[in-house]
């Protein structure tokens, strides 16, 4: 009868050792499951951080859009402007001293326009490029339309002007169209 009592007390450390062995593997099993939800969680938090900053780059091009658009949105109908100025101009330099004096309204009236115009230029970031004989030749703000060698001038050295040039802020519209010497002194 000794048996049935060792073999209880055998079953009961089994059972005990079956039900650690399951707590184990319970644990273990939430130990996994703990981990995915880590790795899930920094992957979802890795998203959101991408998004946050994706949101931001947009923004900040969205915001780049909107100056562009306020500083240069009207270059076109600026650019179908330097026209009218060039023709102004010519008219204004064309008036002879008889002209002033037989006209004199209509020769102040063209210079108030030609002020005005210049004043609405300025209003909206235009400018004019006006270089002059002698200066040295920009090709960053000028076009040279032709090369002549002319005694006295340096290669490079501007020796007419054909039109003047605009910017539209920092941006070149129209380049200075001038003539350049190939003169070597």
């Amino acid at each position: 009868m000794a048996e049935p009592k060792e073999n209880e007390f055998l079953d009961d450390i089994a059972e005990a050792e079956a039900e650690a062995y399951a707590d184990l593997d319970e644990l273990e099993s939430e130990a996994i499951e703990l981990d995915e939800l880590k790795a899930e969680r920094d992957d979802f938090k890795d998203r959101w951080m991408r998004a946050l900053a994706d949101a931001e780059n947009i923004r900040k091009r969205g915001d780049k859009a909107r100056r562009d658009a306020e500083m240069y949105g009207g270059s076109r109908l600026a650019r179908d402007m330097l026209p009218v100025y060039d023709n102004m101009k010519r008219a204004m330099e064309a008036i002879t001293d008889e002209q002033k004096q037989a006209a004199p309204a209509v020769i102040e009236g063209i210079e108030l326009t030609m002020r005005e115009l210049l004043n609405v230029f300025k209003k909206h970031g235009l400018s004019v490029i006006a270089p002059e004989v002698g200066d040295k030749f920009d090709p960053n703000q000028h076009e040279a339309m032709f090369e002549a060698p002319v005694p006295g001038t340096k290669a490079g050295d501007i020796i007419q002007v054909s039109t003047e040039g605009f910017m539209l802020h920092d941006r070149l519209l129209r380049p200075a169209q001038v003539g350049v010497s190939s003169a070597q002194g």
